[in-house]
C-alpha cells in the first residue's frame, strides 16, 4: 500500500504532494448542485460578476475535498481507519474555475489509540496552494491510521 502506516509519520513531517488539479467549471457548478449549494457566488456568472470576486468562486467544501484527495497516494491510500474531525478550516483566498491547486500536509500531534491497539490518533495540517503559492485553504484533520502489521514469524 502506499500509504504511510503509524509508525511511518513523526512530528514535524511535511509532505508536498506530487499531483496538483485544476478546477473546472464543471466540478464547482456540479458539486454546488449535489450538495444542493444555491449560493449564486458558485453558480451565477451574472450575479457573481457583480460581486467583490468579479467572477464565480468555486465552493469551499469542494476545494476542503480536493486538498484531502490530493493527499491520499502519499499520505493514507489504505493505511487509514477513518477521518475523525476537521478542526480550523480556513479559506484565506477564492479559487476561481481554472486554477490548479497543490497540497502540502504536516504532522502536528501523534498519539496511540487508547481504544485499538492496532491503531494510532494523528492530527495533521493541510494546506491548499495555487501555483503562485496564495494559500486557498488552511485545515487540521485528525485521523486514525492502522499500525504497521505485526511480521508473521511462520512466514519464510
Amino acid at each position: 500500500m502506499p500509504g504511510k502506516f503509524y509508525e511511518d509519520l513523526q512530528v514535524g513531517q511535511r509532505i508536498k504532494h506530487g499531483n496538483g488539479r485544476t478546477v473546472t467549471e464543471m466540478d464547482n457548478v456540479l458539486f454546488s448542485m449535489l450538495t444542493m449549494n444555491s449560493q449564486p457566488l458558485h453558480s451565477n456568472e451574472d450575479f457573481a460578476s457583480k460581486s467583490e470576486f468579479g467572477q464565480r468562486i468555486v465552493n469551499g467544501i469542494f476545494i476542503l475535498g480536493l486538498v484531502v484527495g490530493l493527499s491520499v497516494p502519499e499520505l493514507s491510500e489504505g493505511t487509514i481507519v477513518a477521518t475523525l474531525g476537521y478542526d480550523h478550516v480556513v479559506s484565506p483566498s477564492p479559487t476561481f474555475h481554472g486554477d490548479t491547486v497543490y497540497a502540502e500536509t504536516e504532522v502536528l500531534e501523534m498519539r496511540e489509540s487508547r481504544s485499538r491497539p492496532d491503531a494510532g490518533i494523528v492530527r495533521l495540517k493541510h494546506w491548499g496552494r495555487k501555483p503562485d503559492g496564495t494559500i486557498v485553504l488552511e485545515a487540521e484533520r485528525i485521523v486514525m491510521f492502522l499500525r504497521r502489521p505485526p511480521i508473521d514469524p511462520s512466514i519464510p
